[in-house]
């Protein structure tokens, strides 16, 4: 997984130097769902945390609002979903689990192996998104949020570039068994 290429234009032998205002302070943290469904175009939601950098606020997500990003494709979609996500430590959470298992009707989650975003399609729309970003300088955590938002909006009403995050993956739809996959970072 390489980082994303961007460029910078300066005087050969001289150091680009991006000025930004700011304190340095905030970060949006970003969680995505891919939904694929045989012969349904493919879906992106998304939710943002937006951390401030004040004290006690939280920095990132919490199984609550992992739970909300469980249900929004749910009603949405209105059909059930099969929800495969990595290891990470919230998503691990017993609360979570629990919510998991009073929904069973509707819910299935499976985990995938540890370290393994090439089975993640969602790693594909983060790759886009990133890719987007490259050489942005962000005058402040609004405008950053602002640029996210509206990438993100770009994939979301262009089916063709999620559809390109499967095939990477090695999954296939099978026309047999119409169940949603779903897949989240």
């Amino acid at each position: 997984m390489r980082p994303p290429k961007g460029y910078t234009w300066t005087p050969r032998g001289s150091r680009p130097v991006v000025r930004v205002r700011g304190r340095n302070q905030g970060r949006v943290n970003i969680a995505g769902v891919v939904c694929y469904r045989a012969g349904h175009r493919s879906r992106f939601f998304y939710a943002l945390h937006i951390w401030h950098g004040r004290r006690g606020e939280p920095k990132v997500f919490s199984w609550r609002q992992y739970r909300d990003l469980i249900v929004m494709p749910h009603l949405q979609l209105g059909t059930p979903v099969v929800w495969c996500w990595d290891n990470l430590h919230v998503h691990l959470v017993k609360d979570l689990a629990d919510y998991a298992e009073e929904h069973k009707d509707w819910l299935r989650i499976f985990q995938m192996p540890s370290y393994a975003p090439e089975l993640n399609p969602a790693e594909g729309v983060w790759s886009l998104l990133k890719r987007h970003l490259a050489d942005f300088a962000a005058a402040d955590l609004a405008h950053l949020t602002r640029v996210i938002k509206r990438k993100l909006k770009k994939i979301q009403y262009r089916p063709h570039l999620t559809d390109g995050c499967l095939p990477p993956t090695g999954l296939i739809m099978d026309t047999i068994r119409p169940p949603d996959i779903v897949s989240s970072t």
